[in-house]
């Protein structure tokens, strides 16, 4: 069932190690078909050198396993209320990258301090609270609640990431492939971040002309990076 699906959530987690993401089992991708209402996603505390696209587990969006041999990831039902909420997105990532993590832990939100930020990112990625007291009775459900109510004055599909304090970081796209690419970018601008106020501490953010010709020039309407299509060259 869906085994193309489950093949690119299996391709998609293996670029988690391949771009040092990951230690251990220590993160997960997932790729939703909407018109099935189900989700590939990562088997809980497998080995990522021990995957196949038959150990992934199909999930539908009220949180049961459809098809499986194994347990879904414990953050599977993270990922449904981000389905459920954010209905442009196809894949989310969450991992436990040691930069990106580190903003997360110091309950910080990351700044934009230069393009490399910008032409991925409208703004800075925020940082949710931690959970209180029954919160976290249904822990990774009110997670997904957090981060949901975090974008509810924010456009997702500018900030394709956010920071849960103490935890780590979760990113989404339009597939898998596309999140583990945000989640890629995320970890490299935590770093510069960290690296500017290091160098820097009384550093400001980049000016927003700076921000905005960076963010639009890839995308929107008048987006112009990049090359076209070849159906639109051709006349």
């Amino acid at each position: 069932m869906l085994e193309d699906l489950k093949r690119r959530v299996y391709e998609a987690n293996l670029l988690l190690p391949k771009y040092n993401l990951v230690t251990f089992t220590w993160g997960n991708v997932s790729e939703i078909d909407r018109e099935a209402g189900i989700f590939a996603i990562k088997p809980s505390g497998v080995d990522y050198d021990k995957l196949t696209p038959e150990d992934m587990v199909l999930v539908d969006l009220k949180g049961n396993k459809v098809e499986g041999k194994y347990n879904p990831s414990s953050d599977t039902a993270t990922h449904v209320e981000l389905y459920k909420a954010f209905t442009k997105i196809g894949g989310i990532v969450h991992t436990h990258s040691s930069w990106a993590t580190s903003w997360a832990q110091s309950g910080r939100n990351v700044p934009c301090y230069g393009t490399t930020h910008a032409d991925y990112f409208y703004g800075e990625i925020p940082c949710a609270r931690c959970l209180r007291g029954t919160e976290f009775n249904e822990y990774e459900k009110n997670t997904g609640l957090l981060i949901i109510d975090m974008f509810k004055e924010r456009d997702y599909e500018a900030v394709p990431a956010v920071l849960c304090k103490h935890h780590g970081p979760f990113t989404w796209g339009k597939d898998g492939n596309e999140a583990v690419h945000n989640a890629v970018v995320l970890e490299e601008i935590s770093k510069m971040a960290f690296r500017c106020e290091e160098i820097a501490p009384q550093i400001s953010k980049a000016p927003q002309e700076l921000q905005d010709k960076h963010y639009f020039r890839k995308h929107g309407a008048n987006a112009y990076y990049g090359q076209k299509k070849c159906s639109e060259n051709i006349k």
